[in-house]
C-alpha cells in the first residue's frame, strides 16, 4: 500500500506494480506526533497527513512538490523511522508541450524508483490497460440544494455535514477535484508523454501558473448551482486570493470556511454549513405571511436557544404574542439547562409541556435537546426574530458567550449573508467574563463603569490570553479601571466591526445576545458604525423567539 495526497500523482504507475494507491484523507484529533517533527505554524494539512500516516501505519508515501509545506513533509518523512519508502515528484507548474516532456521525465524516474523498491519490472501493458479502463469523472446530478466545493481539499466529515444539512455536492472544484476526459493510450505511441499530458491538463489547482479554468468551469456550470462552499486550510493563503475574486464576480451565495484539518471544530462548522443551506432554502421559497390563519386558538409553541452560557426559552401563541420566556445558565449539561429553562417558562404560564404543539431548538446545544421536534441554526432564527421585532433591521450583531456573528437581511427579512468569528474567544461574552474576574468588577457593572473613562487606552491584543496579560500590565501601571474597561470595549467593537465589514454594513442595526446589555460595548460599536443600534427589550431571547416563529410556520 502506497499513500498519496495529490491528483497529479501517477497512481496508475503505482497500481501497475501491484501496489494499492490510497489517497490519504486525514481524520485526526490533534498533532501530537506531527508537532514534535514539524514546525507548529506549518500547514495543518501537511501535519494532518503526517499524523494520519503514523497513526494508521502508512509507511510508503508518494508526494508532489505542490507547496513548501509538502516539501517539508517529504523531508520529515524521509528521515523518520516509521516510513520505508518516500518519493517526491517534481510536477511542472505550466501546461504546455515542454511541461509534458518534463512530466514524462519525472515519471520515468519514478518508474525506476518503484522498480528498485518493489523488485519488479514496470509492466507497460498492464499500465496501459489500467489507464484505458478508467471512466470519465462526471458530476452527480441530484435534486434539492446543489453545492459546488471550491478551494483546498476538504475533510470527509465536512462533506457529511453538507449532506446531512440537506444539500448535495454536485461539483468538486477543490484542488483534488478532477474534470478531465479519460485518455486512451496506444501501445505504439509515446504513452508516457500522453499520460503526462493527461495528468497536467486535469482541472488545475492553484499551484498552476494558469488556473483560469477553475473560474471558467465554475461560471459555465453556475446555472446548475444553488451555492458555493469555499474551503481554505489554516496557514495556507493561496486560495484566499481566489475567494476574493469570486466574491466580486459570482452572484451565487457563497460560504467561506477555514479548518485546521482536525475534527475538533466540527460543532461550529455544522452551524455554519446548516445556516448556509437554510439561507439558500429560504431564498428559494416564497415569503410566507398570514401566520396563524389556519392555526387553532389554543395552539402554543416554544423556541429554545441552547447557548454556551445561557439557555433561553420563548413561548408564543398563534397571534405571535410572546406569552412567557426564561433565561437560565446552561451549566455543564446542555440538556439539563434546556429542561430547566423550559420548566421555568412553563411555570410562568401554569401549564405542562404537553400543551405545546411544537418545539424548535436552536443554538450550539440544539442537537442535545430530545424533546425538541426540530432543530434550526441560530443564524436563521436570529434573522427571523429580528425582522419580526423590527422590520427596518438589515444587519444583526449577535455577541454571545462563545461566539459572535453578524447577519445581513434583505428587505423581506431573509438572511442574505452572515459571518462568524473563528474558534478564538476574543470579542465574545467569555472574553468580557474573563476580564471581569481579572478586574474584580461584576460583569453586569462593567458597561456602566466604562462610561466614566478619561484616558483613551488601547488594548492591542485580540487574543483573550494576551489581552488579559495586557490588562494585568495596565493594572500594575495603576491605570484607572473605567479606562481599562473602555479599552476592552473598544477591542470588542473592533473585532465585531471586522465581521460587519465581511458581510457588508447596512443600516438599521440590531444587537442581540448577552453583550447587548453592556452599554459600554454598545456605545463603542455605535461610534465605529456611525449609527445607532436598536436593542430589543430582552436581547438574550431573540434566538428563542425566532425558533418559536418557525415553529408556528411549521404548523
Amino acid at each position: 500500500m502506497i499513500g498519496y495526497v495529490c491528483k497529479y500523482t501517477p497512481i496508475h504507475i503505482i497500481s501497475s506494480f501491484g501496489q494499492e494507491a490510497v489517497k490519504i484523507a486525514p481524520r485526526v484529533s490533534g498533532f501530537n506526533r506531527a508537532e514534535t517533527l514539524m514546525h507548529p505554524n506549518i500547514c495543518t494539512y501537511a501535519k494532518a497527513v503526517l499524523e494520519e500516516c503514523i497513526d494508521s501505519g502508512i509507511c510508503n508515501l508518494v508526494l508532489v512538490n505542490c507547496c513548501d509545506s509538502i516539501k517539508r513533509l517529504y523531508d520529515v518523512a524521509k528521515s523518520t523511522a516509521e516510513f520505508k519508502y518516500v518519493y517526491l515528484i517534481d510536477v511542472p507548474r505550466k501546461r504546455n508541450r515542454a511541461s509534458d516532456l518534463i512530466m514524462k521525465n519525472e515519471m520515468m524516474k519514478f518508474i525506476r524508483s518503484m522498480e528498485k523498491f518493489t523488485g519488479k519490472k514496470f509492466d507497460r501493458g498492464k499500465f496501459i490497460e489500467l489507464v484505458n479502463t478508467r471512466k470519465d469523472e462526471i458530476h452527480k446530478k441530484s435534486a434539492g440544494i446543489k453545492i459546488a466545493l471550491m478551494g483546498s481539499r476538504i475533510k470527509s466529515s465536512t462533506l457529511r455535514q453538507i449532506e446531512e444539512a440537506g444539500a448535495s455536492v454536485d461539483f468538486d472544484f477543490t484542488c483534488t477535484g478532477n474534470f478531465t476526459k479519460s485518455t486512451v493510450l496506444e501501445k505504439d505511441e509515446d504513452f508516457l508523454l500522453s499520460y503526462a499530458s493527461f495528468l497536467l491538463n486535469s482541472f488545475p489547482c492553484m499551484r498552476m501558473v494558469d488556473n483560469r479554468d477553475r473560474i471558467r468551469v465554475l461560471s459555465e456550470n453556475s446555472g446548475e448551482l444553488d451555492g458555493i462552499i469555499y474551503h481554505t486550510t489554516k496557514f495556507c493563503d493561496a486560495y484566499s486570493f481566489e475567494y476574493a475574486v469570486l466574491k466580486k464576480s459570482i452572484s451565487i451565495p457563497m460560504l467561506k470556511i477555514e479548518t485546521d484539518y482536525t475534527e475538533k471544530g466540527n460543532g461550529q462548522m455544522k452551524t455554519r454549513i446548516e445556516a448556509f443551506v437554510e439561507t439558500i432554502k429560504s431564498k428559494n421559497t416564497q415569503h410566507r405571511g398570514n401566520y396563524g390563519a389556519n392555526i387553532k386558538d389554543d395552539i402554543l409553541v416554544a423556541g429554545i436557544d441552547s447557548g454556551s452560557t445561557s439557555t433561553n426559552v420563548a413561548i408564543m401563541d398563534k397571534n405571535r404574542e410572546i406569552l412567557s420566556y426564561s433565561i437560565v445558565r446552561t451549566g455543564a449539561k446542555s440538556q439539563r439547562g434546556a429542561e430547566k429553562a423550559m420548566k421555568e417558562a412553563l411555570k410562568k404560564l401554569g401549564i405542562e409541556r404537553d400543551r405545546l404543539s411544537r418545539i424548535i431548538s436552536t443554538g450550539y446545544g440544539r442537537v442535545s435537546i430530545p424533546f425538541a421536534d426540530r432543530e434550526i441554526t441560530e443564524i436563521t432564527c436570529h434573522g427571523k426574530a429580528a425582522y419580526f421585532l423590527n422590520n427596518e433591521i438589515r444587519t444583526i450583531i449577535d455577541i454571545g458567550g462563545q461566539d459572535s456573528k453578524v447577519i445581513r437581511l434583505d428587505d423581506g427579512g431573509k438572511v442574505m449573508d452572515f459571518a462568524m468569528n473563528d474558534k478564538c474567544a476574543a470579542g465574545t461574552g467569555r472574553f468580557l467574563e474573563m476580564m471581569s474576574r481579572t478586574l474584580e468588577v461584576p460583569l453586569d457593572e462593567m458597561g456602566k463603569r466604562s462610561l466614566n473613562w478619561k484616558e483613551d487606552i488601547d488594548i492591542t491584543s485580540m487574543c483573550t490570553v494576551f489581552a488579559e496579560s495586557e490588562v494585568v500590565s495596565l493594572i500594575a501601571q495603576n491605570k484607572e479601571i473605567p479606562d481599562i474597561i473602555h479599552g476592552l470595549n473598544k477591542s470588542v467593537a473592533t473585532k465585531t466591526l471586522s465581521l460587519a465589514n465581511r458581510v457588508g454594513k447596512k443600516e438599521a442595526y440590531m444587537m442581540t445576545g448577552g453583550v447587548a446589555k453592556n452599554i459600554g460595548v454598545v456605545k463603542c460599536l455605535e461610534e465605529k458604525l456611525g449609527s445607532k443600534i436598536f436593542i430589543p427589550q430582552e436581547p438574550q431571547i431573540v434566538g428563542a423567539v425566532g425558533a418559536a416563529l418557525i415553529a408556528l410556520e411549521s404548523i
